[in-house]
């Protein structure tokens, strides 16, 4: 009686915490993991809007707190106004906004490089201060990047579905035929290179060494995430300055138009090398193939002058002298031997450059490779 009661007592107490441990696991799976979002938000020179658009952005943030845990991170790359005061203000009483600060203006490389030296979200996003993308593309893009895995999802205004407004005639010319131009000298199924509105797998950008101090980051990012074979993937995206033509200067108490911070011939400078690090054995290949294509139609008229010649030379002497119809045909189109000539050898030149060059990057593409992998073996251990 005594063992069927210690027995019946143990087998109730057992299932008791089966059930028990049930329900924590079910507890559990209701307490979803909320994936940290890092969002980096570079400011130069921008005291005029700072606080408003640093409010909405956490406003924003926080509508998704249900999905998302998030963190951002104000990069006061130098700033000569009160953008340094203003910021440190707005993330005083607030736990998840930090603000680094750099001494001088190192540009926006740099500034990408020491938010993401500090940031630990598991997606790291980098939005442009003055709002130009709006904050509904943050979620957007962190949907897309769950749904396909990818390394990196990127805002494209240039994509189908994607809008630009009230972007200066100039610059958006140039940002148009900039991407177009990166994207031919890349794989050519990305849209826009050169947008810094993009989120990223944390982890991986942060594996990544790069070296870029202005602009040309974005480009390089992609360069380096093809090198090591990551997924990449775009969204459509309008990119409107409608809100950002004229900022209100207190102190002069005047409305002035919105200056571009993008100087016109160092930005095509660093798109046009951005490209040949892209592809360089195009630089290299299709020039001297035009000079080829050049050189075969002066040559071909060097022979006809010269058969011409020969033929003509045939009608004095039963057998000519090939080498006296080669010299009558110099003495009557010296030119197309002299270009048939030069251009033949720069085409050789420039085409045998083009392989080396393609060599090389297969190289440096091999290295990097290599060095990714010892780095982010040797963090893991």
């Amino acid at each position: 009686m005594l063992e069927e009661t210690t027995q019946k007592f143990i087998t109730e107490s057992t299932i008791e915490q089966v059930a028990q441990s049930f329900k924590l696991g079910e507890l559990k799976q209701e307490q979803k993991y909320r994936p940290l979002v890092s969002l980096i938000v570079p400011a130069y020179n921008e005291a005029a809007i700072v606080e408003k658009n640093l409010a909405i952005l956490c406003d924003y943030m926080t509508s998704l707190e249900g999905e998302y845990r998030w963190e951002m991170l104000v990069i006061n790359d130098g700033s000569k106004d009160d953008t340094a005061e203003k910021a440190e203000a707005f993330a005083r009483n607030r736990e998840n906004v930090r603000v680094l600060h750099h001494i001088v203006n190192f540009g926006l490389g740099q500034a990408l490089k020491t938010a993401l030296s500090h940031s630990r979200g598991d997606y790291v996003i980098p939005m442009d201060i003055d709002l130009s993308y709006s904050v509904d593309h943050i979620e957007r893009l962190l949907t897309k990047i769950k749904e396909t895995g990818a390394k990196i999802v990127i805002a494209s205004p240039y994509m189908q579905g994607g809008k630009v407004s009230n972007v200066p005639w100039l610059r958006k010319v140039l940002s148009v035929w900039a991407n177009r131009f990166l994207s031919a000298t890349s794989h050519g199924d990305l849209t826009t290179l050169t947008g810094l509105v993009r989120v990223y797998d944390g982890k991986f950008v942060r594996s990544l060494n790069l070296r870029a101090m202005s602009m040309d980051i974005n480009p390089e990012v992609i360069y380096k995430a093809r090198i090591l074979r990551a997924r990449i993937e775009e969204i459509p995206a309008h990119l409107c300055w409608t809100d950002q033509k004229v900022v209100k200067v207190a102190k002069k108490k005047k409305k002035a138009q919105r200056r571009s911070s993008m100087r016109i011939l160092r930005q095509i400078w660093a798109v046009g090398f951005i490209g040949f690090i892209f592809r360089p054995v195009m630089f290299f290949f299709i020039p001297g193939l035009l000079l080829f294509l050049l050189s075969m139609y002066a040559n071909i008229w060097v022979l006809i002058h010269c058969f011409s010649q020969y033929e003509r030379l045939a009608q004095y002497t039963k057998f000519p002298d090939l080498t006296d119809a080669v010299a009558a045909a110099f003495y009557q189109a010296p030119h197309t031997f002299v270009i048939g000539g030069i251009t033949l050898i720069l085409a050789i030149q420039l085409m045998s450059l083009g392989i080396l060059a393609m060599q090389s990057k297969s190289y440096f593409e091999e290295i990097f490779y290599l060095g990714s992998s010892i780095y982010r073996a040797n963090k893991e251990k």
